[in-house]
């Protein structure tokens, strides 16, 4: 196999784990006005220098391009045909280089527990179900025990999640990488320093004396968490000849918070679409040669069958599956796969992205909600069904706060339109009759010529608009499911001891990750940079 994955270093300051260039003293001019960029003299507009932002914590950088969906898989044994051919495209994106372990969960839970401690709603709501290991006729209560918390399963993939845990946790987790970054750069108050503010304090939050909310990258980004007691001494400098500098930390020179255009934050944490699940699982890039796919794949390795065929690993079971009726582990003495129920989350060997365990060990939630049609119905550039038009709430309209819920979280409502409303739509004062006669919005796209009959469900059908799908096959599924091809589906609210989850991030910028031995036109510099101070 021909090893795709990329190290970043923290020595490279553009691909860095802040997504942050090294520091320069350029500030450019504009090429369309001539105005200078970055001058507080001349109007104070900041632009950030071109980055290529690096991604987050735990994720590996994943190249897309054109494949075939469901073109991995000859047979489809259990008659669904839900896995017509289509070509696809993916953009570039991150994923996971591990599924999530119960050690990443039990982080989670610690969070909630320090910050909520009087929320006991929070913490159960977010406590996997330990009883998914329970069987009628098997012996399975020492797992309900100990799977989640005993040290030797720390590693292990968390399961008993359900679909909207894991979209929780994403969400969670986003929050967290941010908060991170921020105060290790001192823009935030540093860890240290509001320990020491907060300690001793019933209750404290992690946000400081300006406010009790947990950091949350929406509202800071929205300018409602910033204060005494917040503001770190290293925020940017405000350059806005109208910025006030009184009260401003670190003197008298004006700060600001950071914003999007800085590049400082990093992307949402979220589930993969099915098609950059299985995209990544099959890494054909690692196949690849100036476009040309010179063998395909059955599973995430190559070769047809389930064992490797390298002289030193020669025989030995690729993931980990139950090899047939009764055999989960093999014969004592030689074991098979080397793991009864899951193995740990670096178990096996990565694929050619570099990815862990994207065949067996455990299936994975994806994004997508299931329809069997899927593959004729969806767009061909990211694919995806399950899309609900959300935004953000406003509570003060007059200076464009957000609503908050008690977790500090923005609350979002159904959209109303799919384009940006005009202001007087916006604020309520538009002539009512102008659209009295236009046709709803649903915000709900799922079922965009894809209705369903609620009254059916449970009675003919399984399916319906809470049907979300995992992929790539479990510790007690047999070889057939571990084609990345093979999709089922369980309600979101639904949990078992054989689907866990792991992360995507979306890339910003250019899509090309592989760029070495690889030919370029030559781009001459924007006059920005060439004119720069």
């Amino acid at each position: 196999m021909k090893r795709l994955s990329i190290l970043f270093t923290a020595g490279m300051c553009a691909l860095g784990l802040l997504g942050t260039s090294c520091k320069s003293k350029s500030s450019g001019v504009s090429s369309k006005t001539g105005w200078s960029y970055n001058d507080k003299n001349n109007g104070g507009f900041s632009v950030a220098r071109k980055i290529k932002p690096g991604p987050g914590p735990g994720l590996i950088a994943i190249e897309g391009g054109t494949f075939v969906m469901g073109g991995s898989l000859s047979q489809d044994l259990a008659y669904e045909y839900d896995n017509l051919r289509r070509r696809v495209t993916v953009a570039s994106f991150y994923m996971d280089e591990t599924e999530v372990s119960n050690v990443d969960w039990r982080e989670y839970l610690y969070w909630i527990q320090r910050n909520f401690p009087g929320d006991r709603e929070y913490y159960y709501n977010a406590m996997p179900d330990t009883l998914v290991w329970r069987r009628p006729l098997s012996y399975n209560e020492p797992y309900v025990e100990n799977y989640l918390r005993h040290p030797a399963y720390q590693d292990y993939p968390v399961v008993g999640i359900s679909w909207e845990q894991a979209r929780e946790y994403a969400e969670w987790r986003t929050d967290r990488v941010n908060e991170q970054i921020l105060r290790e750069r001192g823009i935030l108050l540093d860890y240290k320093t509001l320990a020491a503010n907060t300690r001793g304090g019933a209750g404290a939050t992690g946000g400081g004396a300006a406010t009790k909310d947990p950091f949350n990258t929406d509202i800071y980004l929205n300018g409602q968490y910033q204060g005494q007691g917040i503001d770190g001494k290293r925020m940017p400098k405000n350059l806005n000849p109208s910025a006030n500098a009184a009260g401003a930390t670190g003197g008298t020179v004006p700060r600001r918070p950071v914003t999007r255009e800085d590049g400082v934050l990093k992307e949402h944490y979220r589930l993969p679409t099915e098609a950059e699940w299985e995209y990544a699982a099959l890494a054909l890039a690692g196949n690849t040669q100036y476009e040309n796919i010179e063998d395909g794949k059955i599973y995430p390795w190559n070769g047809l069958g389930v064992r490797s065929a390298k002289k030193k690993t020669q025989g030995m079971i690729m993931a980990n599956f139950k090899r047939g009726e009764g055999d989960n582990m093999g014969t004592g003495g030689y074991l098979n796969d080397k793991a009864d129920i899951t193995a740990p989350v670096r178990a096996y060997l990565p694929n050619d992205f570099g990815l862990y365990n994207m065949a067996g060990n455990v299936n994975e939630w994806v994004e997508d909600t299931y329809r069997k049609m899927s593959f004729e119905d969806f767009e061909d550039f990211n694919p995806f069904r399950g899309n609900q038009y959300v935004n953000k709430r406003l509570e003060d309209k007059s200076k464009w706060t957000y609503a908050k819920d008690k977790y500090g979280r923005p609350i979002k409502d159904a959209a109303p339109s799919l384009r940006k409303q005009t202001w007087a739509e916006l604020n309520g004062t538009a002539d009512s009759t102008a659209t009295s006669n236009s046709k709803p919005f649903n915000p709900d796209m799922r079922g965009f010529q894809d209705t369903v009959n609620h009254e059916l469900y449970g009675t003919v059908t399984l399916v319906n608009d809470r049907s979300k799908v995992f992929k790539g096959g479990s510790w007690n599924d047999r070889a057939y499911w571990l084609n990345p091809a093979t999709r089922r589906f369980m309600q979101q609210d639904e949990t078992s001891a054989e689907v866990g989850f792991r992360c995507a991030m979306n890339m910003t910028g250019s899509t090309e990750i592989y760029t070495k031995n690889k030919p370029h036109f030559k781009q001459p510099k924007s006059r920005a940079s060439s004119r720069a101070k």
